[in-house]
């Protein structure tokens, strides 16, 4: 048996031993994620068990470094990981924006002082971030932002406001674009900075969506006293952290178009419009769009492994993450409009017992906003048709 052959032996023997059956089920609402923090609460006994047997592994971050509370895990390993989680429906054992983006920012840009700090944190999930990027007029063209941050000693004073900034109402800390240079050209003279949203002129206000339900916040800044060494860089060139950031993020957004460990289309649409004698749904033309649907679906996860195992071997095109997240949420679109379709007028009850409080619309809604959120998908095409297919003119 290979070295690797052995490593998916034992790692397959302690998901079986040690992924609680309640954790292998398809997540039904957000409670169902556990995003750590300062104030967090598990929804369930299982769902503490298998946090923190993961975070005790290591495997919360398996590929990160040992000394910043990762599993020190190599890419085939990290892969082999992924595989054999999903081969049982594992869930996630924590959501975090600080794994999916501040993280690898971190270990790239940040000092070894600031990875010691937070990096641990992390992974233990112990800090809860959000992200304060977008602002009011300062969305697709990002390097637009006015936030400032001005020299005060060995501190910033930053005011200004970020809009759109998820679960802003529930972070601990904040990683920030601020202006710290205002006669700079508008790439220039922006820094990238993490401070604590218990300070003092920290506020931030919901923002409601057509769902009825959101997880966007305004967020607003005045005279934030944050010290200088909470910037992650160099100052006046946090463009070049934010970039990679970006990257990162995308392709966690593109993920959504994964089923991951939730029903097929196929299993979903059959309680509602039922199968014929073959055992195949009854409507030919909805079976057909979910068999196209699940094509792409499948294709989409090849793209998202191959992504990774490029990344992994320093071949990863710094654009394809745009690629991928054009792709993700379009796809993500379109399963929503497939749910819509199968559910027929039970899939339109909004308050109901039965419909869950309108699950299925409300997450309809909710999907439309997939497109704009971490980049608008025509702004992903066409960074896509600039950088990777270097289309003239683009």
């Amino acid at each position: 048996m290979s070295d690797l052959d052995h490593f998916r032996s034992e790692t397959r023997a302690w998901l079986q031993a040690n992924c609680p059956p309640e954790m292998r089920r398809p997540m039904q609402n957000d409670e169902d994620s556990y995003w750590g923090g300062r104030n967090a609460v598990f929804t369930s006994e299982p769902q503490r068990i298998w946090f923190e047997r993961m975070r005790d592994k290591g495997w919360t971050v398996p590929d990160w470094p040992t000394q910043y509370g990762g599993g020190g895990l190599d890419g085939a390993r990290a892969k082999i990981l992924r595989e054999e989680m999903a081969a049982i429906g594992a869930r996630s054992p924590l959501s975090s924006f600080g794994i999916w983006m501040l993280g690898p920012a971190l270990l790239k840009y940040g000092t070894e002082a600031q990875k010691q700090e937070y990096l641990p944190k992390i992974a233990r999930g112990e800090i809860r971030w959000c992200q304060g990027y977008s602002e009011p007029n300062a969305g697709s063209d990002l390097a637009s932002l006015q936030t400032r941050a001005v020299s005060d000693g060995d501190d910033f004073l930053i005011t200004g406001s970020k809009i759109w900034t998820s679960y802003a109402n529930y972070a601990d800390w904040i990683f920030c674009l601020v202006r710290t240079d205002s006669t700079a050209k508008k790439h220039d003279g922006i820094s990238f900075i993490l401070f604590d949203m218990t300070s003092p002129g920290v506020s931030t206000k919901p923002i409601l969506l057509i769902s009825g339900k959101s997880p966007f916040c305004e967020t607003f800044f005045d005279n934030v006293r944050v010290p200088k060494s909470h910037v992650v860089g160099t100052v006046n060139r946090g463009w070049d952290v934010a970039k990679y950031l970006l990257q990162h993020e995308r392709a966690m957004i593109s993920g959504m178009g994964e089923r991951g460990a939730s029903r097929p289309l196929g299993q979903v649409a059959a309680d509602s419009i039922g199968s014929d004698e073959q055992g195949r749904l009854e409507d030919p033309i909805l079976r057909g769009q979910i068999a196209s649907f699940e094509i792409d679906e499948a294709a989409l996860a090849c793209a998202a492994e191959r992504a990774v195992d490029l990344a992994k071997a320093g071949q990863g095109h710094p654009a394809f993450s745009s690629a991928m997240k054009y792709y993700g949420t379009e796809l993500n679109k379109r399963r929503y409009e497939i749910l819509m379709s199968a559910g027929g007028i039970d899939a339109l009850e909004w308050d109901s017992e039965r419909s869950k409080q309108g699950a299925r619309p409300r997450a309809w809604l909710r999907t439309k906003a997939n497109s704009i959120e971490g980049g608008t998908s025509e702004v992903m095409l066409g960074i896509v048709a600039k950088r990777i297919l270097d289309l003239p003119g683009a």
